[in-house]
C-alpha cells in the first residue's frame, strides 16, 4: 500500500524558501545576482492584455502544495511488490490484483508491481479504485503495441511510473489507437488520473500516432532520463504539468511539452524547478495555456525548425512556433537557455519577467514578446537573431546584461497583441501597425543593455525614461529609423547612453531630463568605428565601438553639464563641444517634448542660430527615402493645400562641425 501524505520536507521547504527570498529582494541594478520580488509577480496580472489566461502561481497552486513526497520516492521493497514477468509466450504474475488476458496485463488493486521481460502488442491497463494509489517499477520491460497506448490508466487516485536504477525500458505505439472505452487514448502513456513519473533508470517512449505521455489531470515529473519520439505532443498535461528534475530528450510533431486547459483558466500551467532539456519540436518548445514559471535548469530549444525558417517567410499555418510560450504570464528565475525558434524565443500574452538565467536567443520573429509588462531585473540576454528584440506595451529593465541584433527595433514598447507573424510579415509589413499608445513605456533603470537595430534602436509608442545602467546602441545606418523613437517624450534623469546612427530621424532626450545629453551629427563613419567622449581634462567618460555605420551620435552621462567642455571622437575625427544648453543639438534633432513629428525642436531639428538644416547625406545626396518629397515640403507633412507651411528646407548643404563652430 502506498500512503499518500502532502510533502512537508526538503523539497516543499527549498520551494517555499523561493516564494520567501525572492519576496523581500528588490530588483537587481545591473549586477545579475539579485531576483525580483516573487510575491509580487505570483500576485500581478496582465492589465493590458486582453483574452488568454491571465493566472499566476498565487491565484492556483502554492508552491508547497505542487509536490508530494511520494513523487520524489524512487526506492521500493521487491518482497512486498508483485512481480509481473512479460514472455514472448506468456505472463507470469502470482497476485490477485492481476488479470491476464493474452497480452493484456489489468491491474486492480493499489500496491507496487515491478514490470521486466518484453511484451509485443500488449497493454498495461491501471483500473483500480477511486482512492487507489498505484506504482509501476519499470526494470527493465519493453512494451508495444500497434494499435493503442502501452500504459493505460483507466481508473486511481494516483499512479507512479517509476523507472528502476540502471535500468533500459521502451514503451511504443505502432501508428494508430482504436478504441477501447469511451476514453480517447492517443499516448503511449496515457493517464485518466494524476500521473508522477520518476526513477534512476532511462525510459525511451516511441510515438509513430498521438502523443508521448498524457495525463487527463496532472503531470508530475521529479527524476529520470526520457527520450520521447512523437507524432504529436511529447508531454501532455490537462490540469499541469510540474517537474521537479529529470533528463529530456524530446522530438515531436507538435509541441515538446504542452499543459493545455481550455476549460479553466487557473489550470493548465507548466512549472520546471530543475531539469536537463533538449527539444526540437515542430511546434512550440515549451507551452502552457495558463501561466509557465521556470525557476532552473538547462534548456536547448528548437521550435518550428528555428530562426531561418522564420526569416524566410515559409508559411506555417496556425501552427505556433515559439520557444516558449502561455497564454498566461511567463516567469524566468534562473535557468541556461539556447533557443532557436520560427516564431518569437519567449512569448507571453499577459506579462513576462526574466529575474535571472542564461538566456541566448535565435528567432525569426520577436526574442521577448509580452502583450502586457515585460520586465527584466537580471539574467544574462544574448539575441543573436531576431525582427524585434525585446517588446512589450511596457518595458522595464533594472538588471542584467542584454545584448541584441534586430532586423527592426531594438526594444518597442508598442500596445495591443503580437500581431508581426514572422518577421513582419503576418501585419506589419516592416512597419509598426501599433500607434501612439499613451500606456505604452519603456523605463530603464540598470543593467547593460547593448543594441545592435536596422531599425529603431529603442522605439516607444509612449515615453521612453533612462534614470541608470548602460545603453549603447548601434543603428540604424539609414533609412526612416533612429537609434531611438518616442511618441510623448524622452527623459534621462541618471546613467550613460552612447548611440551612434542614421541623422536623418535622430533624436534627442527631452527638456525634462536632469542629466545632460547631447546629439551630435558628424561625417559617416564605418562600422567597427569607436565613440568616445573626452572632459576638458582629457579623461574618457564614454566609449564604444558602434556595431552599424553611423553619422549621427547620442551621448548622456553624469558628468555632462551645461557649460562644460568636451571632445566627441567619432573614428579619427575629434568634434569639439562646449554644452550651451542640459540637452544639447548641433544637427540632427532636439528633444522632442512631446510635440507631434519633433517639432519644436522636432523632427528635422534645428541649429543653434534657430534654422533647420537640410537633410542632406555627408556626401551631398539626398536619403534614399525622399525621393519623392514634394517641393518645399516633407513627405507626409503637407498642409491641406498640398504645401508644406513655413517648413521648407533651407538650399544649403548640411553644416559640418567647422560651420556650426564646434
Amino acid at each position: 500500500m502506498i500512503r499518500r501524505t502532502k510533502y512537508k520536507g526538503r523539497i516543499g521547504a527549498l520551494l517555499l524558501t523561493f516564494c520567501l527570498l525572492a519576496g523581500g529582494c528588490q530588483a537587481g541594478q545591473g549586477d545579475g545576482t539579485e531576483s525580483a520580488g516573487l510575491a509580487e509577480q505570483e500576485t500581478a496580472k496582465s492589465t493590458a492584455a486582453e483574452g488568454g489566461a491571465e493566472a499566476s502561481p498565487s491565484e492556483t497552486v502554492q508552491f508547497s502544495d505542487l509536490f508530494d513526497d511520494e513523487d520524489f520516492e524512487i526506492g521500493f521493497d521487491e518482497n512486498e511488490s508483485a512481480q509481473i514477468v512479460c514472455g514472448e509466450d506468456a505472463v507470469q504474475c502470482d497476485s490477485d490484483a492481476v488479470t491476464v488476458s493474452g497480452t493484456t496485463i489489468t491491474i486492480t488493486d493499489e500496491g507496487t508491481y515491478i514490470l521486466t521481460g518484453s511484451l509485443e502488442d500488449g497493454m498495461v491497463i491501471v483500473d483500480a479504485g477511486d482512492n487507489d494509489e498505484v506504482r509501476l517499477v519499470l526494470n527493465g520491460v519493453s512494451i508495444s503495441h500497434a494499435a493503442g497506448a502501452a500504459i493505460y490508466i483507466r481508473q486511481a487516485d494516483k499512479v507512479f511510473v517509476t523507472t528502476a536504477p540502471d535500468s533500459q525500458n521502451s514503451l511504443a505505439n505502432g501508428g494508430e489507437y482504436v478504441s477501447i472505452d469511451d476514453n480517447n487514448i492517443d499516448g503511449v502513456i496515457f493517464s485518466k488520473s494524476d500521473l508522477t513519473l520518476n526513477g534512476a533508470g532511462t525510459l525511451t517512449i516511441e510515438a509513430q500516432a498521438g502523443h508521448g505521455v498524457v495525463s487527463k489531470d496532472d503531470l508530475i515529473i521529479t527524476s529520470g532520463s526520457y527520450e520521447i519520439r512523437s507524432a504529436s505532443h511529447g508531454l501532455s498535461g490537462k490540469d499541469s504539468i510540474r517537474i521537479g528534475g529529470g533528463s529530456f530528450v524530446i522530438t515531436s510533431g507538435k509541441d515538446g511539452i504542452q499543459a493545455e486547459n481550455d476549460e479553466d483558466e487557473s489550470l493548465g500551467f507548466l512549472y520546471i524547478a530543475d531539469g536537463n532539456f533538449v527539444i526540437n519540436a515542430d511546434g512550440d518548445g515549451l507551452s502552457a495555456s495558463g501561466y509557465l514559471w521556470i525557476e532552473a535548469g538547462e534548456y536547448t530549444l528548437t521550435a518550428g525548425g528555428g530562426a531561418g525558417v522564420g526569416q524566410s517567410a515559409e508559411s506555417t499555418g496556425d501552427t505556433s512556433t515559439k520557444g516558449v510560450k502561455a497564454d498566461g504570464n511567463v516567469t524566468v528565475n534562473g535557468g541556461s537557455f539556447v533557443i532557436d525558434a520560427a516564431d518569437d524565443g519567449i512569448h507571453s500574452n499577459g506579462d513576462a519577467a526574466i529575474n535571472g538565467g542564461s538566456i541566448q536567443i535565435a528567432t525569426g520573429d520577436d526574442g521577448v514578446h509580452a502583450d502586457g509588462a515585460l520586465t527584466v531585473t537580471a539574467g544574462t540576454i544574448n539575441i543573436t537573431q531576431s525582427y524585434e528584440g525585446l517588446e512589450g506595451l511596457t518595458i522595464d529593465i533594472s538588471g542584467g546584461e542584454i545584448r541584441l541584433a534586430a532586423s527592426d527595433d531594438g526594444l518597442n514598447a508598442a500596445g495591443g497583441n503580437d500581431e508581426s507573424g514572422f518577421g513582419g510579415f503576418g501585419g506589419r509589413g516592416g512597419e509598426e501597425s501599433f500607434g501612439a499608445d499613451s500606456d505604452a513605456y519603456i523605463v530603464i533603470s540598470g543593467g547593460r543593455l547593448t543594441i545592435e537595430a536596422s531599425g529603431d534602436g529603442i522605439d516607444s509608442n509612449g515615453s521612453l525614461t533612462v534614470s541608470g545602467g548602460e545603453v549603447y546602441v548601434s543603428g540604424p545606418d539609414s533609412g526612416g529609423d533612429g537609434a531611438f523613437d518616442y511618441a510623448s517624450e524622452a527623459v534621462i534623469t541618471g546613467g550613460i547612453v552612447a548611440a551612434a546612427g542614421a541623422s536623418q530621424m535622430a533624436v534627442n532626450f527631452g527638456s525634462s531630463s536632469t542629466q545632460g545629453s547631447m546629439l551630435v551629427t558628424v561625417e559617416r563613419q564605418e562600422a567597427g568605428s569607436a565613440v568616445r567622449l573626452l572632459d576638458a581634462a582629457g579623461e574618457e567618460l564614454v566609449s564604444f565601438t558602434a556595431a552599424k555605420a553611423f553619422d549621427s551620435v547620442v551621448v548622456s552621462c553624469p558628468q555632462l553639464t551645461e557649460g562644460g567642455s568636451y571632445t566627441l571622437v567619432t573614428g579619427s575625427l575629434e568634434t569639439e563641444i562646449t554644452m550651451d544648453s542640459l540637452i544639447y543639438s548641433a544637427g540632427g534633432t532636439g528633444g522632442r517634448d512631446g510635440s507631434f513629428g519633433g517639432m519644436d525642436p522636432g523632427r528635422g531639428g534645428v541649429l543653434p542660430d534657430g534654422n533647420r538644416p537640410e537633410r542632406t547625406m555627408p556626401d551631398g545626396s539626398m536619403p534614399d527615402d525622399m525621393d519623392d518629397m514634394p517641393e518645399g515640403g516633407m513627405p507626409g507633412e503637407n498642409g491641406p493645400d498640398g504645401n508644406r507651411p513655413d517648413e521648407t528646407m533651407p538650399e544649403e548643404s548640411a553644416p559640418t562641425s567647422d560651420a556650426l563652430g564646434l
